[in-house]
């Protein structure tokens, strides 16, 4: 049944640590803004005792890759043939058709968790004009590089050469600092964050204390919400008894 405009309702909402708040009200064109009562108010005097949360910041973790160059790799290959021969079908044949060619071929390795890096291919001797690189091409790990060439004249030597790299993947900690309005700090994390802590002094003590999946803090109730873009948005609200200083 749809509802209609002057129409009254009935709202009830509820949430954890909040009082429930039944308001009766009627349907109209405007924002509704009802302001619940957290189930654990503390008096000033409660506050003025409670245990001081100071200096927070968040603590976390973003995997980081990097490159150590080992050396590099320099190999010569030749292509034998013999120039102004004609093909007459017998393939492989030059361009055309018209003269007899012969293709040449290169593979290199890196090695056990290697890497190439910026491979290029050259003719240094013979006549260069009279050839062609057919293929060129990486494994998709990079670990391995092929060339093939085509020459239709007489022999040519081609140069390969690249830069050897070792790829190594590190934790890098990051610090940030949350916001801190009224009695709830607010934070938010990139999507590739992990291993997140909330540093504070408690009572002038420095102590970590790890979200976890739970998001378990023993001074605040935490919750976290994802946005579009897989970022993590933090709210930790403080519990009875504590106080940010």
């Amino acid at each position: 049944m749809g509802l209609r405009r002057t129409q009254a309702v009935l709202l009830e909402l509820r949430r954890e640590n909040y009082q429930p708040l039944n308001v009766n009200d009627f349907i109209g064109d405007k924002i509704y803004v009802e302001r619940m009562v957290p189930l654990h108010q503390e008096t000033n005097a409660e506050q003025r005792g409670g245990s001081a949360i100071s200096n927070t910041r968040i603590r976390y973790s973003m995997k980081a890759t990097t490159e150590a160059n080992i050396g590099s790799a320099v190999k010569t290959f030749e292509i034998v043939n013999t120039g102004n021969r004609r093909c007459n079908k017998q393939l492989p044949c030059g361009p055309g058709g018209k003269w007899k060619a012969s293709i040449g071929s290169l593979s290199l390795d890196a090695g056990e968790g290697n890497e190439f890096r910026n491979a290029r291919v050259s003719c240094i001797a013979g006549p260069c004009p009279f050839t062609k690189i057919e293929t060129e091409s990486s494994s998709p790990d990079h670990r391995h590089f092929n060339v093939s060439v085509l020459n239709w004249s007489d022999t040519v030597t081609f140069l390969l050469e690249a830069e050897v790299v070792h790829p190594m993947t590190s934790d890098m900690v990051r610090e940030t600092y949350p916001v801190i309005f009224g009695r709830a700090l607010n934070f938010s994390l990139p999507a590739t964050a992990e291993g997140p802590s909330i540093e504070a002094d408690v009572s002038g003590d420095p102590i970590v204390f790890p979200l976890g999946p739970d998001l378990f803090v023993r001074w605040a109730d935490c919750h976290m919400v994802v946005d579009r873009d897989q970022s993590k948005n933090y709210r930790c609200e403080l519990k009875p008894g504590y106080q940010f200083r």
